[in-house]
């Protein structure tokens, strides 16, 4: 009898010290499942929710070190996942107590299963909470990389990919961006992007101040307006975590339109894996979330490790569509380098740009015409305020059309899709679409000659502006003749400043509808 006692004592106090323990770390080798049931219900119960629950956050584990990215109904299992597994650990205390009046080996035996599953349970929140964060990956990818890296990376080398841009609470920050932010207008001759022609939204975060959230956007989580000393504008923030999103002001798509954004990164170590991505999102509703029945998802890598892909997901009518795809790309120095995001959306059609490249081109991605009405931003799987993200120059705009038949028909047409850089006449390599559509009717037509006509907005003093919109209609010509090589004595030039304008320049849009380029058969 006094055996008995004895050994329920050390049962008891060994029970409570190993639920005492510090959670243990998050790990890869497999804790394996108890064969055998106790016979008491209440523990049987709890080690196999607890190890059902493990074995699936484990798999989604080996995602990760693989390089697979997660989806939406992934992260929609781990999250339903998680709040199970966390209310699965608060009632530990009382499945222990569940043991009193049991005999000593049953006891024992439920001890140890009861601790072995608490070991499981504490590995599978912990393993949940780092993939939904995107934060998982980069653990498994910085070994790798120990393991592989060149001897010879030097000191700078990793000073320089690991730069940060700086605090979001000051005024100004410090940081510039590489230099090789393009490669020049010859890259993009055979660029076939064009801008819709209709300005539905323009934003370049002029207006608001610096540290705010920008006023025409709403957002779930934070972010706020950044200016830096050597790159133009003002940026908005974008903060990772699961389900955060900011949403523009939109709420009307039309079937042809197209979509541009400009993106600014930093701090992007060498060992940032699949799972960062900017994430595009068209949805039916303004929600926080991906949609409620139709929506399309859209992805861009971020990560250095290696090559990721593009992605192209759409979902309609409550159910998965029929496109779930990764196309190939190594993104991994365009994004580093300030890219401009393309989008053009025809009916069915959807396209992707970066730079002058064409990752996406899908006939049939809208499976359901006009049930796509907003517009969401997205990141997933960066370090918060080491690696970041912003964007700047939404312009979203109805249209799209072939300008080449507009110019044939009409003998003119008018453009704020050439677009420059701030007070300058330098042309932005993005801007070549439209160039090369007007090359292209000047190659048809060897008979015909154009009129080049620059407009401005009203910021800058009128004289500054009428010498602004002369270079910047020579600059088109200079575009047509060095890249095209159409014969510069078929184009003439004009500027006509500020004089002239179609909107309001009081505003962001209007003023970008004001900037703008004309040309006129003669």
């Amino acid at each position: 009898m006094k055996t008995s006692i004895s050994l329920k004592q050390i049962i008891l106090i060994f029970s409570v010290l190993l639920f005492a323990a510090p959670l243990l770390k998050a790990q890869t080798k497999k804790i394996k499942r108890p064969k055998s049931k106790v016979g008491i219900s209440s523990t049987d119960n709890f080690v196999q929710e607890s190890f059902d629950l493990y074995d699936k956050v484990y798999k989604y584990d080996g995602y990760a070190s693989a390089g697979t990215s997660l989806d939406d109904d992934d992260i929609d299992v781990l999250e339903d996942a998680l709040d199970e597994m966390t209310a699965l650990s608060d009632n530990a205390p009382n499945i222990l107590s569940d043991l009193n009046g049991q005999g000593a080996l049953k006891q024992a035996k439920a001890t140890l299963q009861i601790n072995k599953a608490k070991k499981a349970l504490n590995y599978s929140i912990k393993t949940a909470k780092e993939l939904l964060l995107g934060q998982r990956e980069h653990e498994s990818d910085s070994e790798s990389e120990d393991e592989t890296e060149d001897d010879e990376t030097t000191e700078a080398d990793d000073e320089d990919n690991n730069e940060s841009v700086g605090d979001t609470n000051s005024e100004e920050v410090t940081e510039t961006v590489p230099s090789n932010v393009s490669d020049g207008l010859e890259a993009y001759s055979r660029f076939d992007f064009v801008p819709g022609d209709k300005l539905l939204f323009f934003d370049d975060f002029s207006q608001d101040f610096i540290g705010d959230l920008p006023s025409r956007w709403n957002t779930n989580g934070s972010g706020g307006i950044v200016k830096f000393n050597k790159v133009d504008g003002n940026w908005l923030e974008l903060k990772p975590g699961y389900r955060l999103f900011v949403i523009p002001d939109i709420n009307k798509l039309p079937e042809d339109y197209t979509i541009e954004f400009d993106v600014l990164s930093s701090g992007l170590a060498k060992n940032l894996g699949n799972s960062a991505r900017l994430y595009i999102y068209l949805s039916d509703t303004d929600k926080f979330s991906a949609g409620d029945s139709h929506h399309i998802k859209l992805s861009i890598p971020f990560g250095q490790y290696a090559p990721y892909d593009v992605t192209a997901y759409n979902f309609f009518n409550r159910k998965a569509g029929r496109i779930n795809s990764s196309l190939k790309a190594d993104l991994r120095e365009e994004v580093k380098n300030n890219p401009h995001i393309s989008i053009a959306v025809t009916k069915e059609r959807l396209r992707l740009w970066v730079n002058q490249e064409k990752y996406i081109d899908i006939p049939r991605m809208v499976e359901e015409l006009n049930v796509l009405n907003y517009i969401k931003f997205h990141i997933y799987g960066f370090k918060p305020g080491e690696e970041r993200v912003f964007i700047r120059n939404l312009k979203v705009a109805e249209g799209g059309e072939d300008l080449r038949r507009k110019l044939l028909a009409e003998g003119k047409i008018s453009t704020n899709g050439i677009l420059f850089d701030s007070g300058s006449s330098n042309i932005q390599p993005q801007s070549m679409g439209i160039i090369r559509q007007i090359s292209q009717v000047l190659m048809q037509d060897g008979s015909m000659k154009l009129n080049i006509i620059g407009h401005t907005d009203s910021d800058g003093a009128d004289e500054a502006n009428l010498k602004l919109s002369k270079d910047r209609a020579v600059a088109v010509k200079d575009a047509l003749v060095r890249v095209y090589n159409i014969s510069g004595e078929r184009l003439t030039t004009e500027g006509k400043g500020e004089s002239e304008p179609v909107d309001d320049n009081s505003t962001s849009d209007g003023k970008s509808k004001n900037r703008r380029v004309e040309f006129i058969k003669m």
